[in-house]
């Protein structure tokens, strides 16, 4: 009997330290700040033409085995922290069409078209205020749209350790990729060699793109990182930061809220956002800024620049060919060859990068990828606008 009611007293109190796991998770889950998204989907790609287009630009492009877009990878890559109603796609009103169709599931409120390109500052801005309008105060990533992953979990992870960072005050959270060889096409960002908060360093100054001597030197010396465009921090930090360092934007900024959810939002937004100083975050904002933290990347980034990439993310055959279509390589080594349906046929080549579209082929010795946009520039120049 005693033994009975040892058992019942052992399982009451069982369930009573069940029910208060319950209420202590409960409570977490209720005090952690809602987190959003704004993933930046507005450039042109030029560096990948002749695929790359205006009418279907980078983002909007399968560069991998899956078949799945780069901006579909970017989602996709963080749904498991961010509920799609909470993702902003900020984007060229001449891709609102594409978006709705890769991206069914978010809500078209959520797509923010800017009349203009007005650089990132500007974007940002307007994702902010659109999320302030929406939940007052929240968690805000910025993320752009054509990085490639390869450990999403290990990105997931930093992602989670920027939150917790960004969460705790007016900090401002950026995500470092750590170097592997000296790139001069990346900006920079020493931190401090302490550790500040967990696995996050202070930032002690952002720099820009080295030549190849300052690039081996901050190779050797493990205290730069590369600038990867990511950032989470608080939409009232963001904010606050740009009524401190770029009032004029931040008063444009008020204006466009004030009309968010009104019958006059597009006409507002159209008058207002062309006029916002074109200035990119890091200038505007991060180089100025206190607060500033840094999470080393060793997630398998890849920013996916030129067709270079192309040789990163995909598979290679045993002569080092990286091919798509209906290809054929004789004596052929080291190419990158993107095809359709036609028949190519690649005889004693080596070296070089090929892409045939179905108004356009490009042939560029890989050493001199960097002079695709000249072809752009000649393009523009005789008003061949029908290739770009």
């Amino acid at each position: 009997m005693q033994f009975v009611f040892v058992s019942k007293i052992m399982l009451m109190v069982n369930i009573f330290v069940i029910f208060l796991e319950k209420m202590q998770k409960d409570k977490e889950r209720l005090e952690a700040m809602k987190k959003t998204a704004l993933i930046m989907a507005g450039g042109r790609g030029e560096r990948f033409w002749p695929k790359s287009r205006k009418s279907l630009p980078k983002q909007f492009l399968s560069l991998t085995d899956d078949g799945r877009t780069m901006i579909q990878l970017t989602v996709e890559r963080i749904r498991p922290l961010i509920d799609l109603e909470d993702i902003y796609i900020s984007t060229n009103r001449a891709y609102r069409g594409l978006v709705m169709e890769q991206l069914p599931g978010i809500p078209p409120e959520n797509i923010l078209c800017e009349p203009v390109g007005r650089n990132t500052a500007p974007c940002i801005g307007l994702g902010a205020v659109h999320i302030a309008k929406k939940y007052e105060d929240a968690v805000m990533m910025v993320l752009p749209s054509d990085h490639l992953i390869k450990y999403n979990q290990m990105f997931l992870n930093s992602l989670k350790d920027g939150c917790s960072i960004a969460e705790k005050g007016k900090n401002l959270v950026t995500i470092g990729i750590t170097p592997d060889y000296p790139e001069t096409g990346y900006g920079y960002i020493k931190f401090l060699p302490q550790q500040a908060d967990g696995n996050a360093y202070a930032v002690d100054r952002f720099v820009e793109k080295p030549d190849m001597e300052t690039a081996k030197e901050y190779l050797e010396s493990e205290e730069y990182l590369w600038n990867s465009g990511m950032f989470i921090w608080k939409v009232s930090t963001i904010l606050d930061n740009m009524k401190s360092m770029l009032p004029d934007l931040h008063q444009g900024l008020l204006n466009i809220a004030e009309a968010i959810g009104t019958d006059k939002q597009e006409m507002v937004l159209e008058k207002v956002f062309p006029e916002l100083e074109s200035v990119s975050i890091d200038y505007g904002v991060m180089e100025k800024a206190e607060n500033i933290f840094i999470l080393p990347g060793v997630f398998g980034w890849d920013d996916v620049g030129s067709w270079l990439a192309v040789e990163r993310i995909q598979k290679s055959n045993e002569s080092g060919n990286v091919v798509t279509g209906n290809i054929i390589t004789i004596n052929s080594k080291n190419n990158i060859i993107q095809g359709g349906k036609k028949l190519i046929a690649a005889v004693g080549l080596e070296n070089l990068i090929i892409v045939d579209t179905e108004d356009a082929t490009l042939i560029c010795d890989k050493g001199n990828t960097p002079d695709i946009k000249l072809v752009l520039e000649n393009l523009k120049i005789c008003n061949r606008e029908e290739y770009l």
